[in-house]
């Protein structure tokens, strides 16, 4: 039998493989083996038993570990929160995955979009770079606490009127920023406006609806 008979390398007459001259010693089947015993040589001699004690591990660096945890107490959208949390835990992720306000999106976690804009005590914060712990007694608006009984915010009007919005993923935190935009007296010239909202992005490129919007909002709000 050939040594290449079991590759898909094509051999002479000879029985040699076609472009050499001496037989090939060994076979793919043979690298394989090889290959596969270096690597197993590789790992820990220990078995099933380490995975088993990685995951333990993992397990102990969750979210909610006891040595981890502290009580929180704060506003969000007027209503009082008290929660048990993960002192690491980030306040986006508090919004999102243990109070269900899902407004404020997780664009690129670095603050760097502004997707997951909300208020704190008034002023625009990255709610992706805050830690929920520094929540303690302070108020937190989001996209869901903005419109009052008497419907939406002139901001949130505003957006719909201007077209502000394709996809509507960043629309929340553009709505956001833009509130604050007003409320901190930014919103007396186009340019200071682009300024401002220069942090926010939109991938959809609805920024001359988004000023737009912001100049008409600003006029209702007393502000422009």
């Amino acid at each position: 039998m050939s040594a290449c008979e079991d590759t898909p390398v094509e051999t002479n007459s000879s029985g040699n493989c076609a472009g050499h001259n001496e037989p090939f010693a060994v076979s793919r089947r043979t690298v394989l083996g090889v290959g596969a015993a270096v690597v197993a040589g590789s790992l820990p001699a220990r078995g099933f038993g380490q995975g088993s004690e990685i995951a333990e591990i993992q397990i102990e660096l969750l979210p909610g570990d006891p040595a981890h945890s502290l009580q929180l107490q704060t506003t969000v959208n007027g209503q009082p929160v008290s929660i048990l949390i993960d002192a690491r835990t980030s306040l986006l992720d508090l919004l999102r995955e243990r109070l269900a306000l899902t407004g404020a999106k997780k664009g690129c976690d670095h603050a760097q979009c502004g997707a997951c804009t909300v208020h704190v005590d008034g002023r625009r914060v990255a709610s992706c770079m805050t830690l929920a712990a520094k929540m303690e007694g302070r108020q937190v608006l989001t996209i869901e606490g903005l419109s009052g009984s008497e419907g939406l915010h002139p901001m949130q009007q505003a957006f719909i009127d201007h077209d502000a919005l394709q996809c509507g993923y960043c629309t929340p935190g553009q709505i956001m920023a833009a509130v604050a935009c007003v409320a901190e007296g930014n919103a007396v010239s186009r340019e200071q406006i682009q300024e401002f909202m220069s942090g926010n992005i939109c991938r959809c490129g609805a920024y001359v609806g988004i000023v737009a919007a912001i100049e008409d909002a600003a006029a209702k709000m007393g502000r422009g």
